[in-house]
């Protein structure tokens, strides 16, 4: 709803988001904690999704801030919650390419050593772009009271600024844009090595047998790849319409339903993570459930996981191509522990 130059944010619109941001900082908090409690868990893949996990949680809490308040005017609390939102989802955009090009390079490029080496790029990249852009919007005061234009009762890019379709493109829009684009073509090249890996295996399980846990990893993984950037587009899209529609003029951007949606896409990444590299990752699961941490419902299969979650399901079958082997056990360690 639109009264004169501002977006109306309802109460129902608040609490839907208010409640997104509350999972989301506890997806996130969860994801932070279990590199921290389960030291045999450290993997790289899962540090940098620590690292993505810091931006969400930051995101999480600023926009929550922002909905709560509703700004109204360009106050310095509004400036400073615009300021860290807008660092925290950049960087946000940023750690989730790098965790796909650290996945391709790992996986398709098969350099264990030269993906780990990556990783100082992928912080000068993730927190320094970022930091960098939050810095310039803020020393040219592009940073304030936006009416809730492209947002939902956060601060963003003035409404003011005669430049701020630039600004909102470099505070932001370019980066999801870019995404969309490489983050499919990374997993589909990922998808599509494992599943030539997988077929040269297959060779041998009609002579030796079939390995269950070994084929249940392929599947969780090829599940998590196709997931992965179907949900992130799925999240992100509805913010995406609305910037386009504000561009083409057109008052359906204040639609509430839309206006929703952008909430709850927005703040909901970290709800999104936890579900699939926690709740969906059986070394994660098995911890949690012997720790009694979930609910009673799941200790009936707690047994079996941590049972099978000690066993050693890498043995090398016999006539086996080592080569091979190793390949499928790399790709297992590097999407299943992620």
């Amino acid at each position: 709803m639109a009264v004169g130059n501002q977006t109306v944010i309802l109460l129902s619109e608040q609490v839907v988001v208010l409640f997104s941001c509350a999972l989301s900082f506890l997806g996130s908090s969860l994801i932070i904690l279990t590199y921290i409690i389960f030291k045999d868990l450290r993997t790289t893949p899962r540090r940098l999704l620590v690292y993505l996990s810091v931006s969400d949680w930051l995101s999480a809490v600023s926009y929550a801030f922002g909905v709560w308040r509703v700004f109204h005017t360009d106050s310095v609390d509004c400036i400073v919650q615009g300021a860290i939102s807008t660092f925290a989802n950049t960087s946000s955009f940023f750690w989730t390419v790098a965790i796909a090009v650290y996945l391709y390079v790992f996986i398709v490029r098969s350099s264990q050593r030269v993906a780990d080496s990556l990783e100082l790029i992928f912080h000068l990249v993730s927190w320094g772009v970022p930091l960098a852009i939050t810095a310039a919007a803020l020393s040219l005061s592009k940073i304030g009271y936006d009416a809730s234009e492209v947002s939902v009762g956060w601060c963003w890019v003035r409404i003011h600024a005669p430049d701020r379709v630039l600004w909102m493109l470099l505070t932001g829009k370019i980066w999801e844009f870019l995404a969309y684009l490489t983050l499919p073509v990374l997993y589909i090249l990922i998808k599509r090595h494992i599943h030539i890996a997988h077929a040269a295996l297959s060779e041998y399980r009609p002579i030796l047998g079939t390995r269950p846990q070994s084929h249940s990893f392929f599947s969780m993984a090829d599940m998590k790849l196709t997931l992965i950037p179907l949900i992130f587009i799925f999240l992100r899209i509805w913010s995406t319409v609305r910037f386009i529609l504000l561009l083409a003029g057109s008052p359906a951007r204040l639609n509430p339903v839309l206006v929703t949606l952008h909430g709850i896409g927005n703040t909901s990444q970290g709800t999104a993570n936890c579900i699939m590299f926690v709740f969906f990752t059986k070394p994660i699961r098995s911890r949690l459930c012997t720790a009694d941490c979930c609910c009673c419902c799941c200790c009936c299969k707690c047994g079996a996981e941590v049972h099978h979650s000690h066993d050693d399901p890498q043995r090398l079958l016999p006539g086996q191509d080592p080569s091979t082997q190793r390949e499928e056990d790399s790709t297992s360690r590097a999407l299943t522990d992620k």
